[in-house]
C-alpha cells in the first residue's frame, strides 16, 4: 500500500510542477487544507475519495491517472479540448513539436 501511496503522490507533485501551482495553490482550487495536499505528494497518508475527486478536478486529470497512472478517454479528452481552442498554424505548430519529442523518446529507447 505504502508504494502505491507514493506512487499517488509522485503523480500528484508532477501534475502540479508542470501547472506551475504551489501546493496551496492546489489546496485552494480544490477547497482542501495545505496539509491534505503535503501528505498526499508524500504518500503519508491515504486521500478520502471524495478529495481525491477535488484534487483531480484541479489538476486537470482523472483519477484513473492519480490511481493508476492510466491515461483514459477523460485525459484525452482534457487535451483534446485545449488542442481545440488553438488556431491551425498554431495546431500545426504543436503538431510538430510532438513528432519531434516522440521522434526523440524513440531514439532514447532504441539507446537503452
Amino acid at each position: 500500500m505504502d508504494d502505491v501511496l507514493k506512487e499517488m503522490g509522485r503523480r500528484l507533485t508532477e501534475r502540479r510542477k508542470q501547472l506551475r501551482l504551489t501546493q496551496e495553490d492546489v489546496a485552494e482550487r480544490a477547497n482542501l487544507t495545505d496539509q491534505t495536499i503535503s501528505t498526499a505528494e508524500t504518500g503519508r497518508k491515504a486521500l478520502r475519495p471524495e478529495n481525491i475527486i477535488k484534487i483531480c478536478a484541479a489538476l486537470d486529470i482523472s483519477p484513473d491517472y492519480l490511481l493508476l497512472g492510466n491515461i483514459t478517454g477523460v485525459d484525452t479528452s482534457i487535451l483534446s479540448e485545449k488542442v481545440s481552442q488553438l488556431t491551425p498554424g498554431e495546431y500545426r505548430y504543436l503538431e510538430e513539436i510532438i513528432d519531434n519529442y516522440i521522434a526523440a523518446i524513440k531514439e532514447a529507447r532504441q539507446q537503452m
